[in-house]
């Protein structure tokens, strides 16, 4: 198997055959620094994309993405499907995402 597990968002793997292992995640939560916090206040007043927490978020989904491979691999899994994303917010400034889906083994 490659280096990389495989993820996908269908819940089918075209010329697999597998059986379900169980529900996998990964997990982050993040916060600006107080410099890109006062500029996206700024940004706030005229609008437009606010570029520091575009990035910070995906960042974010990178790393969760690669926590999720990570509990994967843990179980024993050669991939996962029906990999979805969340996000919330804690508190003003904090941001967390989660990556989830269902680790298989292949047959």
């Amino acid at each position: 198997m490659a280096d990389t597990l495989l993820v996908v968002t269908t819940e089918h793997i075209p010329g697999h055959e597998y059986e379900v292992i169980g529900e996998v995640f990964g997990l982050t939560t993040r916060s600006k620094n107080i410099v890109s916090n006062v500029g996206a206040a700024f940004k706030n007043l005229v609008g437009g994309e606010i570029k520091a927490y575009t990035d910070m978020l995906e960042e974010s989904r990178q790393q969760s993405v690669e926590r999720l491979r990570d509990n994967a691999r843990q179980m024993g899994a050669d991939a996962v499907v029906m990999m979805r994303f969340d996000s919330g917010s804690i508190g003003t400034d904090m941001t967390t995402v989660a990556a989830y889906g269902t680790a298989v083994k292949f047959k």
